[in-house]
């Protein structure tokens, strides 16, 4: 587009454009990038706009490009969240193999069996009764032992 052409359309939509922007962005400084890129694109562009729809042309072209803005600091800002889930997500499965070698380490193979069963495989304690031949108070008092020494090992002030 010839620039002379482009430089009035710049003097004549640029305020609506800029105030278009500026309510999608809330950023004074994005807006005036998002109206320089739309005009810039002009000046490279070969064809010519339609004096009757130049304007719609216009607006309608900061409004996706501000759009298109948005949508890419919502990628970044999902990148980063997850980033920050999956380094949380690590450290929980830390604490799941520290409590599982501590109940490999500290309990007898019938407790390891029933913790096993429980929290690692889902079993109710009917069917962990049924497993292990016992009632299902036994189950009930050996998960609650097995609890209870885990949370005083990991709950213990560390010297």
């Amino acid at each position: 587009m010839e620039r002379e052409i482009v430089r009035h359309l710049f003097m004549q939509h640029y305020a609506k454009m800029q105030r278009v922007a500026r309510t999608l962005l809330y950023d004074e400084q994005e807006s005036e990038d998002v109206v320089s890129d739309i005009f810039e694109y002009l000046l490279r562009r070969q064809s010519e706009l339609l004096p009757s729809t130049e304007e719609r042309y216009l607006l309608t072209s900061v409004r996706n490009q501000c759009l298109k803005r948005l949508r890419h600091e919502q990628v970044k800002r999902d990148a980063a969240e997850s980033q920050t889930h999956e380094t949380s997500d690590d450290a929980e499965d830390d604490r799941i193999t520290d409590i599982v070698e501590f109940v490999v380490g500290h309990l007898s193979e019938q407790k390891q069996r029933i913790f096993h069963l429980r929290f690692m495989e889902g079993y109710s304690y009917e069917d962990i009764a049924i497993a292990e031949g016992i009632s299902r108070v036994a189950v009930w008092k050996h998960l609650s032992y097995i609890i209870t020494e885990i949370k005083q090992h990991f709950n213990s002030p560390k010297l």
